[in-house]
């Protein structure tokens, strides 16, 4: 049987977020599926007129576009919070206050997702999105000042 190991549990702590932001971008992908679907089949479009670069998003309506817009936005700044997580992670950085910044990232995600997908209300989104890369931010400091102060 394993020994508990404080330490260790306290270095895990961190893929909490970083699973939940990976979930966030599996919900959306499934989201803009369902969309996507639901839109080629109502208008009855055929799948084949729609080959050409971008001819999807140039046909569909936001409601249709959105969710494809927020999955490529995942695919930006949380790419960031991915390498920095595992960097953390494998120097055995991971500590409470990180933990608490990515959650905090994480939970702004989420809120700018489900702003994207629905409303898309820019102005809040837009503060979404910042106050989502603000903990990011902060944690990237934070570990670049470590490396660069401990060495």
């Amino acid at each position: 049987m394993a020994r508990y190991d404080a330490h260790n549990h306290a270095q895990l702590a961190i893929f909490g977020p970083f699973f939940a932001t990976m979930l966030l971008t599996v919900v959306v992908w499934v989201y803009m599926y369902i969309r996507r679907t639901h839109f080629i089949l109502t208008t009855k479009i055929n799948p084949q007129s729609l080959v050409g670069f971008g001819e999807l998003q140039r046909i569909s309506p936001p409601a249709v576009n959105n969710p494809s817009d927020n999955l490529k936005n995942l695919f930006e700044i949380p790419v960031l919070f991915y390498a920095l997580t595992l960097y953390l992670f494998v120097t055995g950085q991971v500590d409470q206050t990180y933990v608490i910044a990515a959650w905090i990232f994480t939970v702004f995600r989420v809120l700018h997702s489900i702003m994207q997908c629905s409303m898309n209300i820019i102005i809040i989104r837009f503060y979404l999105y910042l106050f989502s890369c603000i903990p990011l931010f902060f944690m990237l400091f934070r570990a670049m000042l470590t490396y660069y102060f401990s060495s």
